[in-house]
């Protein structure tokens, strides 16, 4: 028996639409990483990107357990002497761009690197409702009814 290796030719690949609202951040962020990667699949290969398009809507009414909504900070570097900064979850959900909360949880389950880059590619999160990509037809996952866990009252 050998084992089987994708080639890029042979890839197949889907559109999956998530609607986050209620979903917890991290059990998200886990299959969002798990669908882009290709590890669902059958023919999951580690060195080629046979994973998934994932459209993500409603990214800004994610919830986080715990009191990681107010204590979870996230830290970034000016490159200057002393140019650390840090911004706490409620700030960036309650900002501009609340959909930064998910994408940096999911680019931080895939491997860093060219192939992870070019996976990272396919993810496009949205804060609400609306996407531009009903051209293309995503399946709807639903992430709820996966496990009890996945959402918030």
């Amino acid at each position: 028996m050998t084992t089987y290796s994708a080639k890029a030719s042979e890839i197949q690949k889907k559109w999956i639409l998530i609607d986050a609202e209620g979903l917890v951040v991290g059990r998200l962020a886990t299959i969002i990483a798990m669908h882009l990667r290709g590890k669902h699949k059958a023919s999951y290969t580690p060195h080629v990107d046979d994973g998934d398009n994932v459209v993500v809507i409603n990214a800004d009414k994610v919830v986080l357990t715990g009191r990681k909504y107010q204590d979870k900070k996230y830290y970034w570097h000016t490159g200057y002497i002393g140019g650390i900064k840090e911004r706490t979850a409620r700030a960036i959900l309650e900002g501009r761009f609340p959909e930064r909360v998910l994408e940096k949880a999911v680019e931080r389950m895939i491997p860093e690197g060219p192939l992870g880059r070019q996976q990272l590619k396919n993810l496009r999160v949205y804060a609400g409702a609306e996407h531009p990509h009903a051209a293309q037809q995503p399946e709807t996952l639903d992430v709820k009814s996966l496990n009890k866990k996945n959402a918030r009252a």
